[in-house]
């Protein structure tokens, strides 16, 4: 087999023409203002998630993050400062999730992270981590100190309770709306109903046969 070892088309070791079309692509997927990825490599990366889900039936998380009245730090302060906000938010995002994990700006002050083979218990206290940083981490603007909180609502796709990726999002998001109507600056989302594993009323009913019950 002829080898298949890239080569730069002028010859050289280092090739600025590779690290252009990389730059450009980098470009492409990621958000200009906080440096983490856009909403449509989050699209993309989603769905290859859920399809690892499928093959390896090991759950996948999305955490839906909405700073809490981010518009009253805009109307106070100003768009260049609110700007400020979002890329210290984007940066406790990055640093209180896990390098596996895939950290995306939604849109505005909307953030959204994928967590890949990620059980439930797990996505709440990576979420929890988070909320938590954001609420005790000030961030100094126009020489005042402030505090941005969020909301936060998780969703998990199951193997055995498989979802597609637009109503993934849509359960991430009610959860976060779930969250604003709670009080805002908390985690949500859907808690699994254990099993009955107790006996059913047939059953009960012979119990109460065999003993005398009343």
């Amino acid at each position: 087999m002829p080898n298949q070892t890239a080569t730069c088309p002028v010859g050289e070791l280092s090739c600025p023409l590779v690290d252009e079309v990389v730059h450009l692509r980098q470009q492409v997927i990621t958000d200009p203002l906080t440096g983490l990825f856009n909403v449509r490599h989050f699209r993309e990366m989603l769905e290859q998630e859920l399809e690892r889900t499928q093959r390896t039936r090991m759950s996948t998380a999305v955490m839906m993050i909405d700073l809490d009245h981010f518009k009253r730090i805009n109307d106070s302060y100003g768009h260049e400062e609110g700007n400020t906000v979002l890329r210290h938010t984007a940066r406790l995002i990055e640093a209180m999730t896990r390098r596996l994990d895939v950290r995306c700006r939604y849109g505005g002050e909307e953030f959204v992270v994928i967590l890949p083979s990620t059980e439930l218990a797990v996505a709440k206290r990576v979420a929890e981590r988070v909320r938590a940083a954001l609420a005790s981490t000030p961030v100094d603007i126009s020489e005042n100190s402030i505090t941005a909180t969020a909301s936060i609502g998780l969703a998990i796709c199951r193997v055995d309770e498989y979802v597609g990726s637009a109503q993934l999002v849509q359960e991430a998001d009610r959860w976060l709306y779930e969250a604003k109507r709670q009080g805002r600056n908390r985690v949500c989302f859907n808690t699994p109903v254990e099993r009955d594993q107790g006996v059913s009323k047939d059953e009960k009913d012979a119990l109460r046969g065999l003993f005398g019950g009343d």
